[in-house]
């Protein structure tokens, strides 16, 4: 096959009748940086989860899913003319869009009510899209009249419809299982036929922020389902790491490597019932 490109985390091929094969590696990233060392079988997880969200999404947006490939990392999909935004849903408060709103009060332009806190939920799920930097590159927040700018008024708010409806669908399964699904990001795009399509991952702990419904609480940072275990080390003393530095990060220990995979095996099997099996 034909390698088109890699990101972060997910390597892209071309199949010879011309479908792409998208394999999701073990590598981590955070604050646009690439970890090391990887995740024991974290591609394999996020690829097991995204197609069971695709199934459960399948009458909200179709999605680029041709078949899932021979290894358990690789789903053959078909080719989309990806939207230049990142198309992100938050129904809680927290991350950046938190150091934002301590900044200037709103996120992506909305105004929010004052008083919030780390893990408060909003009154109603918001969309708060960002750009779409390179790999080394920072995301940046943008308002919701950039995207009309971007891409039209019609398409800006098919994105903005097709971003919260995943996301409350999410949100609503999540609940059922005792998990909350703080906010998320999706990647559309246009298939063959100018349909606007869900592509890459959906609903992953490398997509979205889950946390324990049992311990919630405003106020704090919450544990967490997703790769915030990561971050917050990063961001710990005991890394020794400046983010503001411009240096790389330095690698994680083993027990962080070991517990960040738990927490991705145990997001997978609570949120879809199914053992995980390597």
């Amino acid at each position: 096959m034909k390698h088109l490109h890699s990101g972060k985390v997910r390597d892209l091929y071309q199949t010879e009748e011309g479908l792409l094969l998208m394999v999701a590696s073990d590598r981590i990233s955070a604050f646009d940086h690439v970890l090391t060392p990887d995740i024991p079988d974290k591609g394999t997880i996020l690829t097991r989860m995204s197609l069971w969200w695709f199934e459960q999404l399948a009458d909200v947006v179709p999605n680029h899913v041709v078949a899932p490939g021979p290894d358990g990392r690789s789903v053959l999909c078909r080719p989309l003319r990806m939207v230049p935004v990142e198309c992100v849903a938050r129904g809680y408060l927290t991350g950046s869009g938190l150091i934002d709103y301590r900044r200037d009060g709103e996120v992506s332009g909305i105004r929010l009510e004052p008083g919030l806190v780390d893990g408060s939920r909003l009154p109603e799920p918001i969309f708060t899209p960002s750009t779409k930097a390179p790999v080394g590159e920072h995301d940046e927040p943008i308002s919701f009249e950039r995207v009309v700018a971007e891409v039209g008024a019609d398409v800006a708010a098919e994105l903005r419809r097709i971003t919260l409806e995943v996301y409350r669908r999410g949100a609503e399964i999540a609940l059922e299982r005792g998990i909350i699904l703080a906010d998320t990001k999706i990647e559309l795009g246009w298939d063959a036929d100018g349909v606007l399509t869900l592509g890459d991952e959906v609903l992953t702990p490398d997509s979205s922020r889950f946390w324990p419904l049992d311990q919630w609480e405003p106020g704090r940072s919450q544990p967490s389902f997703d790769k915030q275990y990561v971050r917050d080390w990063l961001t710990s003393p005991a890394s020794g790491w400046d983010r503001a530095s411009g240096e790389a990060p330095p690698p994680l220990p083993e027990e962080v490597v070991e517990r960040t995979r738990a927490r991705y095996v145990e997001a997978y099997e609570k949120l879809t019932g199914r053992p995980f099996t390597g």
